[in-house]
């Protein structure tokens, strides 16, 4: 079995990068990226620029993106523009899709990213916290679609690649919230492919696993993450990694991929048709204990890429 490409646990770039595909794969395009200060947004605006595009990282920290820009230059040689935005409030979405715009004429592809998570029985889940996740991952996506393709998609074409889950497939438990978000991405994925396709706009959703490296991986399982998940059945015996995750969005996003719209693209080692999805068995895990031993279900919301903290209890 092939090795997974090297990769970092923080958010740093990569030490050295073999490339797999052409290292011109997107020569001066644009990509404007959600979420990408950070965990998977910040290795595919990486290893989209050490394929020849400029970025454009967004996030609600404007400090922290910054400093993510700053990592992706040096290590590319490629432009990258850190803008402060929250995807769910349209007129900072506007604002920041005219200040890339303006600052590079054009958007190519745009990457929703920003995604929020945490563990909560359905039973104990409040009205605000579902609101949350909705609003961030489902009303997100579509303020930034939208507003991307009124102001350069309709007349100019593009693509969309939604970064979304696996969780809904087969209803797993604690996850009511984020399954319920990430399904309407997928759905809105298929919806705008068909409605947006002859204007040679192309929309695809990608689904990750388990990923190493990653906030959401941390604060759910604990420091000890990959070990503890050693022992779970995923047909593919590891976790993956977030440059994995880069290069099959990477597939999406270029003209490999030009004849491929409407999809959701599972990258997860098979890990959905086999991980556990029963409390007694996730209780197996010492982080899950200690986090679902604990009533009355109260949890830390985050935001996996832009790592937005607040505390919401049932």
């Amino acid at each position: 079995m092939a090795q997974p490409p090297p990769d970092v646990e923080g958010d740093d770039c990569l030490p050295e990068y073999h490339h797999l595909f052409c290292p011109d794969l997107l020569q001066d395009k644009v990509a404007f990226i959600t979420g990408g200060g950070s965990g998977i947004g910040f290795r595919i605006a990486e290893i989209f620029m050490r394929h020849g595009c400029h970025t454009v990282i967004v996030g609600r920290s404007l400090q922290k993106v910054t400093t993510a820009a700053k990592k992706l230059v040096a290590a590319t040689g490629k432009r990258c523009l850190p803008l402060s935005m929250d995807v769910r409030v349209p007129p900072e979405v506007m604002t920041a899709v005219d200040q890339a715009l303006q600052e590079f004429g054009k958007i190519n592809i745009l990457i929703n990213c920003a995604a929020g998570n945490f563990l909560c029985p359905a039973s104990a889940l409040s009205f605000n916290a579902f609101k949350t996740v909705v609003d961030i991952d489902t009303i997100g996506t579509f303020n930034v679609s939208s507003v991307l393709y009124k102001k350069f998609f309709r007349d100019h074409g593009g693509v969309i690649v939604n970064i979304t889950a696996t969780l809904s497939m087969r209803g797993q438990v604690l996850q009511l919230h984020a399954g319920a978000a990430k399904a309407a991405v997928d759905a809105m994925t298929r919806h705008l492919a068909v409605e947006w396709g002859p204007q040679n706009i192309r929309v695809n959703s990608l689904a990750p696993g388990a990923i190493s490296g990653t906030e959401g991986l941390r604060r759910l399982r604990g420091s000890n993450a990959s070990s503890k998940l050693k022992h779970f059945s995923n047909p593919i015996p590891r976790l993956g990694t977030k440059t994995e995750i880069a290069h099959s969005v990477l597939y999406l996003a270029s003209p490999l991929a030009s004849y491929v719209s409407g999809i959701v693209l599972v990258v997860d080692g098979g890990s959905w048709m086999t991980f556990p999805n029963g409390i007694k068995q996730l209780l197996e895990f010492e982080s899950f204990s200690a986090k679902l031993g604990v009533l009355p279900w109260i949890s830390t919301f985050f935001f996996f890429e832009d790592r937005i903290s607040c505390t919401l209890c049932s």
